[in-house]
């Protein structure tokens, strides 16, 4: 028994050959498009990871560099400042490259930055600022690395000068970050630019007690202490009087690093002396924390900027002023 094939009705609508073939390209383009986008993503994460390796080797390599220059005189601010410089340029140049690798082009992200100009300028202030404030803190060394610094009322030890803070340790080793901004733009208060400072003690002493022997007590033991400069000579002097009591004043130079101990032990022998100037249990004056004792001109220091790293090139003299040797017998 044969059956009969079935008849196609005339209005039933059949797949297009040409819509199948479409599709098929779609797909394997959609199959392409998607293949370049994975390796494009992971050479763009290669790049991106090759740009912060770069980035630390480039810091490691200015630190060394210039450690190397300043061997004699190494400059832990520049060091500092520099490497962190270097390692956002590089950081910069990687994030171009893996944007371009995702298919952005340079000059289309050109264009986006110059019309969004204002913007950009507006949101950056803060932080253009704290860059061009630590160009200005480079070049004019208001403070270095090690400096006892007061700002922003903060004190403490400069740790380091960044691209955009700078760092300082508190006494009592507290980290704090500050903006390069906020520094320069405030005032600057450096105990550590010059070798000496100047300790000023203002102790009372009651009228029952001899002014007199007090005084001369008290200048006999800055002249006897070590860590106090003779030159200029301890100065002390009567600055106020009352009924109860008269205000007087010592004044003595003495190296940066032993201010506090010698303002300490003027401040003590001052109240024990007003007490009784006879007294002789004084305790003796302690030992000089200061790497080089030795005396110099009070206010004498270096100016560290940029600046005075470029001098001049000393030449031979000639002429009448230079020294001939003797002739020969």
């Amino acid at each position: 028994m044969q059956t009969k094939p079935s008849v196609i009705p005339n209005n039933a609508s059949l797949p297009s050959l040409a819509n199948v073939r479409a599709d098929e390209s779609m797909f394997g383009h959609f199959l392409d498009w998607l293949g370049r986008l994975a390796v494009n993503l992971v050479v763009a994460t290669l790049i991106l990871l090759v740009t912060f390796w770069a980035a630390g080797l480039a810091a490691r390599f200015m630190r060394r560099t210039l450690s190397r220059v300043h061997r004699n005189n190494p400059d832990a601010t520049l060091e500092s400042f520099s490497a962190s410089l270097a390692r956002y340029a590089v950081i910069a140049v990687g994030l171009v490259a893996v944007l371009q690798q995702l298919g952005v082009q340079a000059t289309s992200i050109i264009a986006v930055l110059g019309a969004a100009s204002l913007a950009i300028g507006l949101a950056l202030q803060g932080a253009l600022s704290n860059v061009a404030a630590g160009v200005m803190i480079l070049l004019f060394r208001p403070y270095r690395v090690g400096d006892v610094i007061e700002t922003s009322t903060r004190q403490g030890t400069v740790k380091s000068l960044d691209l955009l803070f700078t760092e300082i340790a508190t006494f009592d080793n507290v980290k704090v970050m500050i903006p390069n901004s906020k520094v320069f733009g405030d005032v600057i208060l450096n105990y550590s630019a010059h070798r000496n400072r100047r300790v000023d003690v203002l102790f009372k002493v009651p009228l029952k007690t001899d002014l007199v022997a007090v005084l001369k007590r008290l200048r006999e033991r800055a002249e006897n202490d070590p860590r106090i400069r003779q030159e200029p000579a301890p100065m002390i002097e009567v600055t106020d009087l009352s009924e109860v009591f008269a205000q007087a004043a010592i004044r003595v130079w003495t190296a940066a690093p032993d201010f506090g101990p010698v303002k300490t032990d003027l401040m003590l022998s001052a109240h024990l002396l007003a007490e009784d100037p006879a007294r002789t249990d004084l305790p003796p004056p302690r030992a000089s924390n200061a790497p080089d004792p030795s005396p110099t001109m009070p206010g004498e220091g270096e100016h560290h900027h940029l600046l005075s790293l470029i001098k001049p090139r000393r030449g031979r003299k000639s002429g009448p002023a230079s020294t001939r040797s003797p002739p020969k017998a």
